[in-house]
């Protein structure tokens, strides 16, 4: 019985090496969601993975739209996948692929306030393939940082599964070479 409970515990182990907590990411780092940020180079040293929620803060006066691949490189704001508003938007990427999005004004967007990003799978689980929701339905206003406490640093959230299959089979089967040498 001792043996068994072992097996179990190393098991449950392998699968709590193989977990993160989500990451948040501020879109645009320090600038946020506005004209004057360089949204390429910000996306371009960053792995995002199912999971991941970006943090979106811009002036009450602009919005973000996520759109297909056709309407961002056309900078249509007319045909949008969701709008959001308000200043504070999260979203939470629930599916491996690209993820597009754009100003609501058409002219920002023309000027480069659009961003690409790229979302790796993991290779234990994905979430459902629908439309992102916004995190923020349930919570307060007085919850969410202030606009002016922009930051670059990425933070963590949820728990998830992260991780290739290579170091999935590769923690496994460390773990299962313990448990057969303690067997014996």
């Amino acid at each position: 019985m001792a043996k068994l409970l072992l097996v179990c515990g190393l098991v449950v182990l392998g699968f709590a090496l193989t977990c993160y907590a989500a990451t948040t990411y501020t879109v645009g780092g320090n600038s946020g969601w506005d004209i004057s940020t360089d949204l390429p180079t910000w996306v371009s040293d960053k792995k995002f993975v199912v999971g991941d929620v970006l943090w979106f803060q811009y002036s009450s006066s602009n919005s973000v739209n996520q759109v297909t691949k056709e309407n961002y490189e056309g900078c249509n704001t007319t045909k949008v996948v969701k709008s959001y508003t308000g200043g504070n938007t999260t979203v939470t990427l629930t599916r491996p692929g690209d993820w597009y999005f754009v100003s609501g004004n058409k002219l920002y967007c023309l000027g480069g306030m659009k961003l690409q990003v790229p979302v790796q799978g993991n290779q234990l689980s994905y979430a459902p393939a629908s439309a992102p929701q916004s995190s923020t339905e349930g919570l307060g206003p007085s919850s969410l940082p202030n606009p002016s406490s922009k930051s670059d640093i990425p933070t963590s959230g949820g728990l998830g599964i992260h991780g290739g299959s290579d170091h999935h089979v590769l923690v496994v089967s460390m773990l299962g070479t313990l448990a057969a040498m303690l067997w014996m």
